[in-house]
């Protein structure tokens, strides 16, 4: 075990991109053995060098940096389907609309009837049900 630590000392290590890059190539390998795709082998093994790579590279400004375009362009996504699952959650006692104004996402409770809901961002109000 103290081998490794000399090892990895001073080398970057795995951070979200690498574990992003595991899981697609994961995931292809998968894809690559159910469909029979052999030439999608040469793809993962790229994956995996290039996640080898970047775990033991000494350069650990550029792989911090790379990181941090990543999660530039992965936060967004992140958020999407995090608020997707918080909606799934709540199918069965909240529903979501649009206000027509600013179209920001309102959150009312199920089974009121017919509600007039206020946009606390703008102030407009709508009749919907709920």
């Amino acid at each position: 075990m103290n081998f490794l630590r000399r090892f990895m000392a001073g080398r970057y290590g795995s951070d979200q991109l690498n574990n992003a890059l595991l899981l697609l190539a994961i995931v292809l390998m998968v894809i690559e053995w159910v469909m029979k795709w052999n030439w999608m082998s040469m793809f993962i093994l790229a994956l995996f060098i290039l996640c080898y790579f970047r775990m033991f590279s000494r350069n650990i400004q550029a792989r911090y940096a790379e990181n941090q375009k990543f999660l530039q362009k992965w936060e967004p996504v992140s958020r999407r389907l995090h608020n997707a699952v918080l909606r799934f959650q709540d199918r069965k006692t909240h529903r979501y609309f649009k206000c027509p104004n600013c179209h920001k996402r309102l959150r009312v409770p199920k089974g009121r009837g017919k509600i007039t809901i206020t946009c606390p961002h703008c102030r407009t109000q709508f009749v919907r049900k709920s």
